[in-house]
């Protein structure tokens, strides 16, 4: 059997198929802790990053043409775990500390996670089913792929350039409401070419030099005494 193999110095897979699956979950938890310190230009622009790497990391393992079916599953199985940290677990972080709180925060917060590992799991199974049967399914997505929040998030946080507070909040939640129940809805949507994913990466660039040019942000201490409101607050204003 292919999975009974001699054993080494480290479990699964060490070779340069993976290496853009680790890059893209280090961006992410980069990003988070940048998220934590209130540096979201910097998270948003590590969410767009790890969705750059998400993209072109199975034609990467694709090049490696005599992989065996144990380092095919063990991609699969690694590409969803890092999904779950770089398009679910993170996008909720960031989201959540630019104010998206309270009963309706929770309620969009709670379905987003749900459907993000719901769809990543029938992944699994879909691609497992393929993996076993040498049977090539067809180049759609069935659903919205959890990836596009990376496209999704950098776009409307441009949004806080000229949005009100609240209303970011507002479109903040709606955002992750609508684009989880998305994950899980049965539509057929092609998978796109290279021409598209260059496309959509030119115009998350463009998104992501802005945000790092003109969004200004600060973030009020965690342990601010007297604070009653939020325990974090953005704000947009100029730099002096």
């Amino acid at each position: 059997m292919e999975h009974k193999k001699r054993a080494s110095a480290l479990i699964g897979v060490a070779d340069y198929t993976v290496i853009l699956t680790f890059i893209g979950l280090l961006s992410a938890v980069f990003g988070m802790l940048q998220a934590m310190a209130g540096h979201f230009r910097i998270a948003i622009c590590c969410l767009a990053f790890s969705g750059l790497c998400d993209a072109f990391d199975g034609r990467v393992a694709r090049t490696k043409k005599n992989r065996t079916t144990a380092e095919k599953l063990n991609g699969i199985q690694l590409d969803s775990l890092c999904d779950v940290i770089c398009f679910g677990i993170f996008p909720i972080m960031i989201c959540t500390l630019l104010g998206v709180r309270g009963i309706p925060g929770a309620i969009a917060i709670g379905i987003y996670a749900v459907c993000g590992v719901t769809r990543l799991a029938w992944f699994n199974v879909l691609e497992t089913e393929e993996l076993y049967s040498g049977v090539k399914g067809e180049r759609v997505y069935h659903g919205l792929p959890i990836t596009s929040i990376s496209v999704i998030l950098p776009l409307v946080f441009l949004l806080s350039f000229a949005v009100p507070e609240f209303w970011m909040h507002v479109i903040l939640t709606l955002t992750l409401l609508i684009t989880g129940i998305l994950f899980v809805v049965n539509f057929k949507m092609r998978k796109p070419r290279l021409r598209t994913i260059l496309a959509m990466i030119l115009v998350v660039g463009i998104a992501v030099v802005s945000i790092l040019l003109f969004s200004r942000h600060r973030v009020i201490p965690l342990s601010q005494p007297g604070d009653d409101g939020p325990l974090i607050d953005v704000i947009t204003e100029d730099e002096p």
